[in-house]
C-alpha cells in the first residue's frame, strides 16, 4: 500500500491541486492529511490561490481515500463541508506491521506524544518544517512540511510511504530525502 502524507494545506486551491495531481501521479492508495486543511490561520499570510471552497471541491471526491486529523486551524464548521472525518486529534494507521500515529502537532508531538512504543512512527505537521527525528525513547517523528506555506526554506511538499520507505518530495515529485523504516 502506498500512502501520500501531507499537512498544512491552509485553503490553497493552487497547491491543493498540485497535491491531488501528486496523489494520482504517485498512484497512492491513501491520502493521510495531518490537519490545517481549509483556513490559513491568523499568524499566516494568505497562501497563493487561497480558495477554501475550491479545496473542498478537490478533496471531497477523494473522501473514501482520505484519513485526516484536526489541526489548530480546523473547526467544526469545516467538518460540515468535508465528506471525510476531520475532528480527531489523532488517528492510528497500519502500514504492514508498522504502526503510524497521525496527529497535527499542536496537541501531540515528538515531545508530547500520544501512547507510542519503540519503533512506532509519529507523523505530525504544524511547524511547516520537514522533520526526520529518531526520539531517544525509540520512536520516529516525521513531518512532511507544508503543502502551501513551507517555512525555513523548505519546499512545498509531501511525504510518501511506499514499500517501507518514507520519501520526502516536493510537489513536482522530486525526491530530496528518504528513510527506510529499518534505519
Amino acid at each position: 500500500m502506498t500512502y501520500l502524507i501531507a499537512s498544512d494545506l491552509h485553503g490553497s486551491a493552487y497547491y491543493t491541486e498540485k497535491l491531488v495531481e501528486a496523489f494520482h501521479r504517485e498512484e497512492a492508495d491513501r491520502l493521510l492529511l495531518l490537519g490545517d486543511i481549509l483556513y490559513h490561520g491568523p499568524r499566516n499570510d494568505l497562501p497563493r490561490g487561497y480558495a477554501p471552497k475550491e479545496v473542498i471541491a478537490m478533496l471531497n471526491p477523494l473522501a473514501d481515500k482520505i484519513t485526516c486529523v484536526r489541526g489548530n486551524c480546523d473547526a467544526e464548521v469545516d467538518q460540515m463541508v468535508l465528506n471525510f472525518p476531520l475532528m480527531a486529534d489523532s488517528e492510528l494507521v497500519w502500514a504492514g506491521e508498522q504502526k503510524l500515529l497521525l496527529t497535527h502537532g499542536h496537541v501531540y508531538n515528538g515531545d508530547n506524544p500520544p501512547p507510542i512504543a519503540d519503533g512506532d512512527v509519529l507523523l505530525c505537521g504544524h511547524t511547516h518544517v520537514p522533520l526526520c527525528q529518531h526520539h531517544p525513547r525509540g520512536y520516529w517523528v516525521l513531518n512532511p512540511g507544508s503543502v502551501s506555506i513551507p517555512k525555513e526554506d523548505s519546499p512545498h511538499g509531501y511525504l510518501l510511504l511506499k514499500d517501507g520507505v518514507f520519501t520526502w518530495k516536493d510537489l513536482r515529485g522530486e525526491t530530496w530525502r528518504t528513510l527506510g523504516l529499518c534505519e
